[in-house]
């Protein structure tokens, strides 16, 4: 993204992102992935930690729950469950994690793929209202 700045406006800057994103091969997006707490991890922390408030809200049986699905989803797709927990409940993340663990794998990686755009985007509004 350096390399195609000035950017107008807000708008290309998301645009950006998400062509960039996008044109990444799967290598990359995994790596992305891998940058990310758990779900539900108590090592989250700062902005992940607020991301993911929802969840450390939670009761510690539903933190138990999701600790397990986060564990199931690994070792079936070989990468951590992601998706964006931003106003999400931790029901709803739960729920989630178990419905996609009904995708096949090429599936269920463009699955995470698009959840981390959503993180990204949402990121990405964040910085700019400091900037503003």
């Amino acid at each position: 993204m350096l390399s195609q700045r000035p950017f107008k406006d807000a708008d290309e800057v998301f645009e950006s992102a998400e062509r960039l994103w996008w044109d990444l091969p799967p290598e990359e997006w995994l790596a992305a992935f891998a940058a990310h707490p758990r779900i539900g991890d108590t090592a989250a922390s700062g902005r992940e930690a607020h991301e993911q408030s929802g969840m450390m809200a939670a009761a510690d049986d539903l933190k138990a729950r999701m600790a397990q699905a986060n564990r199931d989803y690994e070792a079936k797709f070989g990468w951590i469950y992601l998706v964006c927990a931003t106003g999400k409940t931790a029901d709803e993340m739960l729920t989630f994690a178990r419905t996609r663990m009904t995708n096949e794998p090429a599936a269920e990686l463009r699955v995470a793929a698009a959840e981390q755009a959503r993180i990204t985007r949402l990121r990405l509004e964040k910085l700019l209202e400091i900037g503003s």
